[in-house]
């Protein structure tokens, strides 16, 4: 969990790191002859990231690291806090209540600051799905309020031009992914390569780039953390990739399948009752062929899911999508339908 708000690693204040003391400083978050001191907090992959006690009250300070946290060699621009700062800010004119407050953003130390969210008024959605506690109607509104983000910035010049991030998303996104699941599956990479030409040539929304449940907050509307993909591109790519994460999690959770499958259902509907800056048909043709891909990815990519830790669960998943890959389907319901009749069988 990346964002404003987290499981600590520790509960006791260490000595803040000095180049984000530097960086708070020079917000003006920060008095200069201030001592800090923060705790450490669950950072996920990508990013170091600490909570201080301010004179104002808690924040989160989040530093991009160039090199992710993973087994694979993975590099990545740390540049990226700049866009995720701006993502922010654009969305809070469009969904306000779905954003983090930005107090600050230091590029100098490649860091933004954010309002601590309380995990207690916050819980990372993430963490609800696990205890079985699937609201159907909290992910109608992840849909919505993506559906609404899509909207408003669809087609819009200036917000192209703002997020002309082509090179992150491929180094972070469509290359430990897509590409790197065709190196292993050689006899699909066409497929996979095929899906990652598609989506980087498809400019027509903002697009988050990791629209993860761990990444998603529930309060009174979802708010969404962790944009550091942001990039003006395919929507198609947040719907899959946040859709693959409650299919993923169906085979985890067998006990709660049929509800996180309901889920899949009403995040959908949420989400095209907003979108309609384009064809639904041709919206969910590209969201129905990159799911297998992203599937695959997720047991076979540079970043595996943690949760399915077993062959028995990442086989089906790997065998799943590469059927799919070889006779792709334009329907997300027949994608579900298909998911849960392998699963049953």
């Amino acid at each position: 969990m990346t964002g404003a708000t987290g499981n600590n690693i520790q509960s006791v204040a260490d000595e803040l790191p000095e180049m984000l003391c530097a960086a708070l400083r020079r917000t003006g978050l920060a008095a200069s002859d201030q001592s800090l001191r923060g705790i450490p907090m669950d950072g996920g992959v990508s990013s170091d990231i600490w909570r201080v006690s301010l004179p104002g009250g808690d924040v989160c300070i989040k530093r991009a690291l160039p090199k992710l946290k993973v087994k694979a060699d993975w590099q990545v621009p740390v540049e990226r806090n700049a866009f995720e700062a701006a993502w922010f800010r654009r969305v809070a004119g469009i969904a306000p209540e779905s954003v983090p407050e930005l107090l600050g953003e230091d590029r100098q130390a490649g860091a933004i600051v954010m309002r601590f969210l309380d995990p207690a008024d916050y819980p990372v959605w993430k963490h609800r799905l696990r205890s079985g506690d699937i609201d159907v109607g909290f992910a109608r509104n992840v849909g919505d309020v993506l559906g609404r983000i899509h909207a408003a910035t669809a087609d819009r010049a200036d917000v192209a031009e703002q997020f002309r991030t082509d090179e992150n998303f491929f180094a972070i996104r469509l290359e430990p992914y897509l590409v790197a699941a065709a190196r292993v599956h050689p006899d699909r990479a066409p497929a996979l390569h095929a899906l990652a030409e598609v989506t980087a040539n498809e400019r027509r929304a903002l697009v988050h780039g990791d629209v993860s449940p761990k990444n998603i907050l529930v309060g009174k509307a979802p708010v969404f953390l962790d944009a550091e993909c942001a990039w003006y591109g395919d929507p198609a790519f947040d719907l899959a990739f946040c859709l693959n994460h409650l299919l993923l999690k169906s085979i985890w959770l067998p006990a709660y399948r049929g509800r996180l499958l309901d889920a899949f259902g009403a995040l959908c509907d949420g989400y095209f009752r907003q979108a309609r800056f384009e064809s639904r048909a041709s919206l969910e043709r590209r969201t129905a062929c990159l799911l297998p891909g992203l599937m695959l990815a997720r047991v076979d990519g540079k970043s595996p899911v943690e949760y399915l830790d077993r062959e028995e669960l990442r086989g089906p998943v790997r065998r799943f999508a590469r059927d799919e890959l070889l006779h792709p389907t334009s329907d997300l319901v027949a994608l579900r339908r298909h998911w849960a009749e392998r699963l049953a069988a």
